[in-house]
C-alpha cells in the first residue's frame, strides 16, 4: 500500500465505508448551549481537593489502577441509595463505554438492540461497533411512548436489548415509571433505562432504580457528566443485578478507568450536596425556557431534561447559523426542522433569546 493512504483506500469493515465521526461542533463561541453540559464549573474548594486526589495518585501511577473501581462503585452506590452496594454498579469511561460494555456482553451478531426515535443519536454508533442490528420506532407523535407501544415493538422485532432514554434526549420527554415497569413485566429482554437527565427532572425520585429488587432484566444507566459538571471527567454508570455487573467485567478492557479519573469522581461525589445545588438552578432555567421561548413566536417540547428543543424551522440549517453568527451555540440533532437548546448561565440564556430574538425578526 502507498504511503499515508486516504481513508477510502484502507480495508474498512463494510458499513464503515462513507461514515463520518460522531462529534457535536466544538466552536470557541461566546454562548455554548450545543452539548447539555452543565454551564457552573466546580467551585475552588472542589477543585483544590480534585487536585490533591490526584497529586496522590501520581505518587502511584507506575502502578496500574485498581481495575474493578472499588471505592468509586462504592460511593457511587452510597449516591443512589435504594439499597445499592458496590456488587450493583459498573462505572466506566463515560455512559458510552457503560454503553458499549452493555452491548458488547447482551448484543453482538445475530442479535436485535431496539429503541424509539428521535432518540440519542450515539445508540446505532455502539450498535454498529458491537455488530448489533439496530432497530428503531417511532415514538408517538407527542415524543411519548407507553408500554404496549414498546411490547408490541419488542415482539415485532424480537428485540434482545431495549433502550429506554428517559428523560429522552434530544426532546426532553419523560417516560413514567409505571410504563417501565409493565414493560419489564412483558419481557425479559434487557431493558436499558438511560436516565442521563434524571437529576434534572421535575420528579428525580421517581427512578426506574426502585424496580431493581424487583426485575434482574433491568439495567439503569447514569452518568456524572451533567449534573455533577463532571463532562471533561468521563464517568458513566450502570445499577443492575450483580449478575450484569459480573457481564460487563467480562467484556470491559484491563484497567479501563484510569486512577485519576477514579480520584476525581469520588471528590465529586463527596461534595454532592454542594454540586447538584447548581441542579434546582438548571432546572428554573428550563422551565422559564418553556415560557420564553413561546413567547418569541417558536414552538418548545415540554422538557424534564436540561434542554429544550424548539422550532420547528422551514431551514433550521440556517437558523442555527444566524444564531452562530451572533455567538450562540446551539445543536442542530432532532427531528427536521427542530432546534435543541441547553440551559446555560443565566448571562447565556439571556444572550440566547437576544439573538434568538435578532434571527426570527429577520426571518420571512
Amino acid at each position: 500500500m502507498k504511503p499515508n493512504p486516504p481513508l477510502s483506500d484502507l480495508p474498512l469493515r463494510p458499513e464503515l465505508v462513507g461514515v463520518e465521526p460522531y462529534g457535536a461542533p466544538q466552536l470557541d463561541v461566546p454562548v455554548c448551549l450545543n452539548v447539555n453540559e452543565n454551564p457552573f464549573p466546580p467551585s475552588a474548594e472542589i477543585r483544590d481537593n480534585m487536585g490533591a486526589a490526584i497529586v496522590d495518585v501520581a505518587g502511584r501511577m507506575n502502578r496500574y489502577a485498581d481495575r474493578e473501581a472499588t471505592g468509586l462503585r462504592t460511593a457511587l452506590a452510597t449516591y443512589l441509595g435504594h439499597g445499592l452496594t458496590l456488587e450493583n454498579i459498573w462505572a466506566a469511561n463515560g455512559s458510552n463505554e457503560v454503553m458499549t460494555h452493555v452491548l458488547g456482553a447482551f448484543g453482538g451478531p445475530g442479535r436485535v438492540v431496539l429503541s424509539f426515535s428521535p432518540t440519542y443519536s450515539m445508540y446505532p454508533e455502539y450498535a454498529r461497533n458491537t455488530h448489533t442490528a439496530w432497530v428503531s420506532e417511532p415514538r408517538h407523535p407527542d415524543f411519548t411512548i407507553d408500554a404496549e407501544l414498546v411490547l408490541g415493538a419488542i415482539a415485532r422485532h424480537r428485540a434482545d436489548v431495549v433502550l429506554i432514554t428517559t428523560p429522552n434526549n434530544p426532546t426532553g420527554t419523560p417516560t413514567p415509571l409505571a410504563v417501565i415497569e409493565a414493560v419489564l413485566e412483558g419481557t425479559d429482554a434487557i431493558v436499558v433505562v438511560d436516565e442521563a437527565y434524571q437529576e434534572f427532572s421535575r420528579t428525580p425520585e421517581n427512578t426506574a432504580l426502585a424496580l431493581l429488587p424487583r426485575f434482574g432484566n433491568l439495567i439503569v444507566s447514569r452518568t456524572m457528566s451533567k449534573a455533577f459538571a463532571m463532562a471533561g471527567g468521563r464517568v458513566g454508570y450502570l445499577a443492575a443485578t450483580p449478575a450484569i455487573v459480573d457481564a460487563c467485567r467480562i467484556v470491559r478492557l484491563p484497567y479501563h478507568l484510569s486512577m485519576q479519573t477514579q480520584a476525581v469522581a469520588e471528590v465529586a461525589l463527596r461534595h454532592a450536596d454542594h454540586l447538584l445545588g447548581q441542579v434546582e438552578l438548571l432546572r428554573q432555567i428550563r422551565d422559564d425556557m418553556l415560557v420564553r421561548l413561546p413567547a418569541l413566536g417558536v414552538q418548545v417540547i415540554d422538557s424534564d431534561a436540561n434542554f429544550c428543543l424548539f422550532g420547528p424551522f422551514a431551514d433550521r440549517h440556517d437558523v442555527w447559523q444566524r444564531l452562530l453568527d451572533r455567538g450562540v451555540l446551539v445543536r442542530e440533532t432532532g427531528p427536521e426542522g427542530w432546534l435543541r437548546v441547553s440551559a446555560g448561565t443565566p448571562e447565556e440564556t439571556e444572550l440566547f433569546y437576544t439573538a434568538l430574538a435578532a434571527v426570527l425578526k429577520e426571518m420571512p
